[in-house]
């Protein structure tokens, strides 16, 4: 989950601790991940979706407090819009674990935000990043094995809706102070995947072992991140931040093989090494206007 906006330098850590902040959120939200899909066989995804929504909201609101009154139109169709994008987001991705592996299912979502990064090329040979994108997205559908269409159409939806997050993070970040729009969003968020639950049946929402391992996966997804990028993007530049964050593939592909125990053959491995090369090959040869790839929230 991505700081609407860049905090000042003043009070900034050292590089190296801004880098090992940035990598920590990787970890972090990949962690989340892997315990949510551990919890698939008892529970819907919708509703760890839901409870990380409704954990990392109630956090946010306590800690921003988010002014309403007075707003303009443009500021709630624009925070309206950021909450649909996450909620969307975290959803579809969610559904997407449930039928193919964590690694490979977030190789497909970086489709959105590599795009969005393709927008910003100033020349046509680096859209030779999005050939190697491209490459490993064929050497995935090639290893059929375990590949669910359906969770690779949610994969891409979520990627999709990321890209529409990054764009409307931005304008967020500059229509609502500090978190006020990011905490406003994650609660639009939440109502919206609520009447899902209907859909399920609320039963699970009355154990409280459920309860508190749904708290755990919005603190490692949402909390735990949004704290350390906030901290780390006081020094970190943008495009050092969206190289860094190119590396998610892999590490939600290690989270699932030590999580989960999801075994990826060797073509999805190389898949995996073909996309992250190229989204760091597409941040670092965006135009400076076109946002880095943050996390997800």
């Amino acid at each position: 989950m991505p700081a609407p906006s860049i905090p000042s330098r003043a009070g900034a850590p050292p590089l190296g601790v801004s880098v090992g902040l940035v990598l920590l959120g990787i970890a972090s939200v990949q962690l989340g991940a892997g315990v949510a899909k551990n919890l698939f066989d008892e529970v819907a995804p919708t509703t760890i979706v839901w409870l990380r929504l409704a954990t990392s909201s109630l956090i946010l609101v306590v800690l921003a407090r988010p002014r309403l009154r007075g707003r303009s139109r443009e500021e709630w169709w624009t925070v309206l819009g950021f909450g649909a994008a996450l909620g969307t987001m975290n959803w579809a991705i969610y559904q997407s674990f449930s039928r193919i592996p964590i690694g490979v299912a977030v190789t497909f979502e970086f489709a959105g935000p590599l795009l969005l990064a393709a927008a910003g090329f100033r020349r046509g040979r680096d859209l030779a990043w999005v050939a190697l994108a491209g490459l490993g997205v064929v050497l995935l559908g090639a290893e059929r094995e375990g590949l669910d269409p359906v969770g690779v159409a949610f994969a891409l939806l979520a990627g999709a809706a990321w890209a529409a997050y990054i764009l409307l993070s931005a304008r967020t970040g500059r229509l609502w102070p500090g978190l006020d729009g990011l905490a406003v969003a994650s609660v639009v968020a939440t109502l919206l995947i609520a009447p899902a639950l209907a859909t399920i049946g609320g039963g699970e929402l009355s154990s409280t072992r459920i309860l508190l391992l749904g708290a755990a996966v919005g603190l490692l997804s949402s909390v735990v991140p949004y704290s350390a990028e906030l901290v780390a993007l006081r020094r970190l530049p943008a495009a050092t931040f969206g190289v860094l964050m190119s590396l998610e593939p892999a590490a939600a592909a290690l989270v699932g093989l030590v999580v989960v125990g999801e075994d990826l053959q060797p073509a999805q491995w190389l898949a995996i090494g073909c996309v992250v090369a190229a989204s760091i090959g597409a941040t670092r040869a965006a135009a400076p206007g076109v946002p880095a790839a943050p996390a997800p929230d």
